[in-house]
């Protein structure tokens, strides 16, 4: 009788211990002797990690700060944008576009995407409805923020190669042009699924939530969302290059042919007529082409690194988005995560970058915050 309640007593113990530690607190599996082993509570099973790691923490602290300083970031850009009366023309709509699309992207899609990989094995557990709808923003915000590089590299494009036919009230309707296709088309891409019943995004059993695996969905999506506006800036920022090469070239062609004698003879008279009071406007005209040349080639160089950065961020992503469904394979879920905060991080670069190389941005911000105080 004793040894029979003893046996009681254990029993309701370890049914306790296994109910505070949860289905994993003993893992029960033969071992090659044929003895039933047990996993000591508290410890992760063979080859899972444990689901707060140091390294876990550490990389959503990271996740959180990226979101938040994508969301300051753009914010700022955007109310710069609206307060100061200057930048209330063309390429600042442009510029302001792009911050709009970033600033969802933080706000609405980063956030959420974050809470799917917290969950346990990056379920989606917060229904159907919100499933498509993050997925229709997260689809829509980012290819109009990749659309809308592609604006501002065509703006910049026509600007330098055009710049007499490119007038300021052309250069205006083209941009808004250009704004309204961008968003149209983001819409369109984002809610083809749901108009059309193009795959489902929302997978019940499995809890998962993701852009629909639909293959001529996958073709369609990509090519609109990503390949063709890649085609458009690199054919763009090729012209670009080729136009700057052929204006270095014909400056070069115009000073070399001049004979050393002449250049020593006239060299006084053009130091005298460019500083003297007499002729002023060969001084500003020299200065003035001079101050273009510079502002175009700086405009240039923030092109291409814009278009660097958003390669680079965007197209391990979209690789994966187009083989994966055509060949029915998938990767590993990390290399997923991996590949889409890296494409999410595009919001975060692009203020920075069309900011960095622009001063009346810089002077703009000291401003803002100078009255603030």
């Amino acid at each position: 009788m004793p040894r029979a309640m003893e046996a009681a007593n254990l029993s309701v113990a370890s049914t306790g211990v296994a109910l505070r530690l949860g289905p994993e607190a003993f893992s029960s599996s033969p071992n090659p002797s044929g003895v039933v082993g047990s996993t000591p509570g508290g410890a992760a099973p063979p080859g899972r990690e444990p689901p707060f790691s140091v390294f876990s923490v550490l990389v959503v602290t990271l996740l959180v700060l990226l979101i938040a300083a994508t969301f300051l970031w753009n914010l700022l850009v955007l109310v710069t944008i609206l307060r100061v009366r200057a930048f209330h023309r063309v390429p600042h709509n442009l510029v302001a576009s792009t911050a709009v699309s970033d600033v969802l992207v933080a706000a609405l899609v980063m956030p959420l995407s974050l809470v799917s990989e917290l969950s346990a094995g990056r379920r989606w557990l917060l229904g159907r409805s919100l499933c498509h709808v993050w997925i229709s923003f997260d689809v829509m915000c980012c290819t109009a923020s990749i659309w809308n590089v592609a604006a501002i590299a065509l703006d910049r494009y026509w600007t330098i190669t055009r710049h007499l036919q490119y007038t300021l009230r052309t250069r205006r309707r083209a941009s808004m042009l250009m704004i309204a296709l961008t968003w149209a088309l983001s819409a369109l891409i984002a809610l083809a699924p749901l108009f059309f019943g193009w795959g489902e995004a929302y997978d019940a059993r499995l809890q998962r939530c993701q852009v629909s695996q639909e293959p001529s969905y996958a073709v369609f999506s990509t090519c609109g969302a990503f390949y063709l506006p890649l085609g458009v800036v690199l054919f763009v920022y090729w012209k670009i290059y080729k136009a700057a090469k052929f204006r270095l070239g014909r400056r070069c062609r115009a000073v070399l042919p001049l004979p050393s004698t002449v250049q020593v003879k006239e060299a006084p008279q053009e130091a005298e007529m460019v500083f003297t009071a007499r002729r002023p406007m060969v001084a500003f005209q020299t200065s003035g082409a001079s101050w273009r040349e510079q502002k175009e080639k700086r405009a240039a160089v923030m092109v291409g690194i814009l278009i660097g950065v958003f390669v680079l961020c965007w197209i391990p992503f979209f690789l994966a988005e187009l083989i994966g469904p055509l060949c029915a394979c998938s990767l590993p879920p990390i290399w997923k995560s991996v590949f889409l905060w890296l494409g999410y991080s595009n919001s975060f670069f692009n203020p920075l970058i069309y900011t960095a190389f622009n001063k009346n941005y810089n002077n703009a911000f000291k401003n803002l915050f100078t009255k603030q105080r």
